[in-house]
């Protein structure tokens, strides 16, 4: 497919990343970054700045690597159904950019990412980061590269969720506190489920495409009347690990209020957006439940980080 696309390359290059998406990495940064100021009263900023930057890039380097392996494989050249939230960025089938220079900027921002994980580790001297990075920056890599290719075996919304939520909650906690214990695990599983629901909901455009090349989404491998019914437990389970986090700690006490104020009517609209019908249709209604998703994840994690640093004020005028 030829394209008459004229855009200085820097900046196709930079479009290539999907940058309105960085959100999912920038966000359990900021939660886990919150908490650990929370809980430990005080807050780096030179390690804050550090790991959101390198958990872009990384990211980044992730979202360009799926275009070039998905290309190889065939995905996005069958997919038909392109929307502005799945289907990749195209700019291969469309021959705006090469798969050699696609390549390329990928390592580049995965190189980028390591480098800046790197001054982190040179800072901190700390295995728990080296650990976390090193599986990062593999990860976010084979999550369609062989051999591993964790998105077409029929993991890939698991190990997403590991990668956007636990992972760097957990590590950028660590940053600001220098210790590992169970407090960020609801706040990481939250934003664990926030993120794999973005990514679930968009295998439904790309059903016919993935099925097409034998990647194994839990919406190829289960329909989607079952896909639909996952989807709309895992919203609704994100308030139950809520209310258990609040039942265990007070520390999400003001996190769950936020989310019931602000991000039960976007919990509701998406249940609603997701049935068999509007799923199944190629077309606005199909978009909107994806547009919903990614809404609710940024009201998430907002009300995450801003419930943290509001208990830790209340709390701190208390005693």
């Amino acid at each position: 497919m030829k394209s008459d696309y004229r855009q200085p390359k820097l900046i196709t290059l930079f479009l290539a990343a999907r940058p309105k998406f960085l959100t999912a990495s920038a966000a359990p940064v900021l939660v886990g970054s919150a908490l650990g100021f929370a809980i430990a009263g005080t807050f780096n900023w030179p390690l804050f700045l550090l790991a959101l930057f390198a958990t872009m890039a990384l990211h980044s380097g992730a979202n360009i690597a799926n275009d070039y392996f998905d290309s190889v494989s065939g995905n996005d050249w069958l997919n038909e159904n392109v929307t502005p939230f799945s289907g990749g960025r195209q700019f291969i089938q469309q021959n705006i950019l090469s798969p050699g220079i696609t390549l390329a900027a990928s390592l580049f921002c995965l190189a980028l990412g390591t480098t800046l994980g790197l001054v982190i580790l040179y800072l901190t001297h700390s295995l728990f980061i080296l650990i976390l990075g090193i599986i990062g920056l593999l990860g976010g890599f084979f999550y369609t590269a062989p051999p591993v290719k964790f998105g077409y075996r029929g993991v890939g919304e698991i190990v997403i969720a590991f990668l956007f939520g636990i992972l760097p909650v957990y590590g950028s906690y660590y940053l600001q506190t220098g210790t590992i214990d169970i407090i960020p695990l609801p706040a990481a599983c939250i934003v664990g489920v926030l993120i794999f629901l973005i990514i679930f909901i968009n295998e439904f455009p790309d059903l016919p495409a993935d099925a097409a090349v034998n990647k194994k989404t839990l919406v190829v491998r289960f329909g989607v009347s079952i896909s639909v019914w996952i989807y709309r437990i895992a919203v609704i389970s994100v308030f139950v690990i809520m209310f258990a986090g609040a039942f265990v700690s007070r520390i999400m006490l003001w996190p769950l209020l936020l989310y019931f104020l602000f991000g039960l009517p976007a919990a509701v609209a998406a249940i609603s957006f997701a049935n068999k019908q509007d799923l199944s249709t190629p077309g606005p209604t199909q978009h909107r439940a994806s547009a919903i998703t990614i809404f609710l994840h940024l009201i998430g994690c907002l009300a995450l980080a801003a419930g943290f640093i509001i208990g830790k004020f209340i709390l701190s005028q208390i005693s």
